[in-house]
C-alpha cells in the first residue's frame, strides 16, 4: 500500500503474462491416446498403426432421397471420393433401406476419432466433399456418429462460452453494485477475478498443451484441452474468487462506513482476514490437487487449473493486487453517481471489524 502503483503494475504484468498462452487454447477430446500406458492403449496403438484407429468409431453419412438414377450416381461419386481420400480407410460401405429412400454410408477414419485432425476431416466432409458429390441431386446428406457429434459439441461449447461470460459478468456487476453502492468496486472486482482466472487458464495451456513442466509435475502432455474444462473452470473459479472478494470487501466497507478512512480500513481488514482466507484456500488447493494426482488427463487438467487459480487468487491477488488498488483509488472506491442513487441498497449486515492495534499505528503502517 506504500507503493501501490509499483505493486499494481508488477502483479498485473505477471498475471497478464501468464494469461497469454490461453489464446493458443485448442479444445477437444483427449481420447484413448491420452490414457495411461496399459494393454488397452497398446492395442489401440496397434490398431492405429495397421488398420486405422477410426475403425473404433466409423463416420456415418445418411443420404435422405429416393433411389433414383441421379441419387444413386451421387452416392457412387461420394463412395469413390471417400475411397481415394487419404484420410479414410478404403472400403466404405453403403446400405439402402427397404423403402429405397434412405442410404447409410459408413467409412472409417485412419486417425483417432478424437484427434484434432479428425474434426478437421469432418468439417471438410460437411463443407466440401459431400456437397460436391451430391451437387444437383435431389437428396440431403447428414454426417453422423462419434467424431461428428464431437465437432458439434465443440462448436456448441464455443458458442455458449461467450453467452456464459456475459451472464456471469453481468450479474456479478449488478449484484456488487447493489451491495456496495459503488460503480468502481464491481468493475475492479471483475477485472481482478478475470486476471486470476485468465492466469489459471494460461498455465493450463502452458503445462498440458505446450508441455512446459508437465513431466516434472507428473502430468501428461496432450494436443488439446478437454472441451468442458475451460468453461467449467471459469464458472467455478469465478464463483470462488468472487466469494473471497465479497468477504474481504464487505469487511472493508463496514469499517470504512464507521471511520471514513480508506487506508486504515484496508489495513485492518487484511490483518483480520488474511489467515482465514489463506487457510480456506489451502484446504481447497489440497482437495483440488487430489484430482490433479489422478491418471486421467481430464481430471489432471481440472484439478491443476482449480488449484493454481485458488492459490493465485488467495495470495497474489488478495494480498497485493487488492490492497494496492484500494490504496491507489482511495475514497474513489466507493463512488456512486448521483443519478444511480435510486438503486436499492442491499447492504452488508454484520458487526464491523475492530482493529487489534491502535488506529494511528495502523495508519502509519498503511502510509
Amino acid at each position: 500500500m506504500a507503493r501501490p502503483v509499483v505493486s499494481l503494475v508488477l502483479v498485473v504484468d505477471l498475471l497478464g503474462a501468464l494469461t497469454l498462452p490461453y489464446f493458443g487454447l485448442n479444445r477437444g477430446q483427449a481420447g484413448i491416446a491420452s490414457l495411461p500406458d496399459s494393454d488397452v492403449k497398446s492395442a489401440f496403438r496397434l490398431l492405429e498403426r495397421d488398420f486405422g484407429a477410426g475403425r473404433l468409431a466409423p463416420v456415418q453419412i445418411v443420404v435422405d432421397g429416393t433411389r433414383t438414377p441421379d441419387v444413386q450416381a451421387g452416392v457412387d461419386r461420394l463412395l469413390a471420393t471417400l475411397g481415394s481420400d487419404p484420410d479414410f480407410v478404403p472400403g466404405a460401405q453403403v446400405e439402402w433401406n427397404e423403402a429405397g429412400n434412405l442410404a447409410l454410408i459408413e467409412a472409417s477414419l485412419r486417425m483417432d476419432a478424437d484427434a484434432p485432425e479428425a474434426y478437421a476431416v469432418i468439417d471438410r466432409l460437411r463443407d466440401l466433399v459431400v456437397p460436391e458429390a451430391l451437387a444437383g441431386v435431389a437428396a440431403e446428406a447428414l454426417v453422423y456418429r462419434h467424431t461428428a457429434i464431437n465437432t458439434y459439441n465443440l462448436q456448441n461449447v464455443a458458442d455458449w462460452t461467450q453467452i456464459d461470460f456475459v451472464i456471469v459478468l453481468g450479474h456479478s456487476v449488478l449484484l456488487l453494485q447493489l451491495v456496495f453502492r459503488s460503480v468502481v468496486v464491481p468493475v475492479k472486482a471483475i477485472l481482478m477475478n478475470l486476471l486470476s482466472v485468465g492466469a489459471a487458464h494460461g498455465l493450463l495451456v502452458l503445462v498440458f498443451q505446450e508441455g512446459v513442466g508437465a513431466d516434472l509435475l507428473g502430468f501428461q502432455q496432450t494436443p488439446v484441452i478437454e472441451a468442458w474444462v475451460p468453461i467449467f473452470l471459469f464458472c467455478v473459479l469465478f464463483g470462488l474468487s468472487m466469494d473471497y472478494h465479497v468477504f474481504l470487501l464487505s469487511r472493508i466497507k463496514e469499517h470504512y462506513d464507521q471511520t471514513r478512512r480508506n487506508a486504515e480500513s484496508v489495513a485492518v481488514v487484511l490483518q483480520a482476514t488474511a489467515r482465514i482466507i489463506t487457510g480456506a484456500a489451502l484446504i481447497m488447493v489440497v482437495v483440488f490437487a487430489g484430482f490433479a494426482a489422478g491418471k486421467l488427463v481430464m481430471f489432471q487438467q481440472m484439478g491443476f487449473g482449480l488449484a493454481v487459480a485458488v492459490l493465485l487468487d488467495a495470495t497474489i491477488v488478495r494480498s497485493i493486487l487488492v490492497p494496492s488498488a484500494m490504496a491507489l483509488l482511495d475514497d474513489r472506491n466507493w463512488y456512486l453517481p448521483r443519478w444511480l442513487h435510486w438503486l436499492p441498497d442491499l447492504g452488508i449486515e454484520g458487526p464491523a471489524v475492530r482493529p487489534s492495534r491502535p488506529t494511528r499505528q495502523l495508519e502509519g503502517a498503511a502510509d
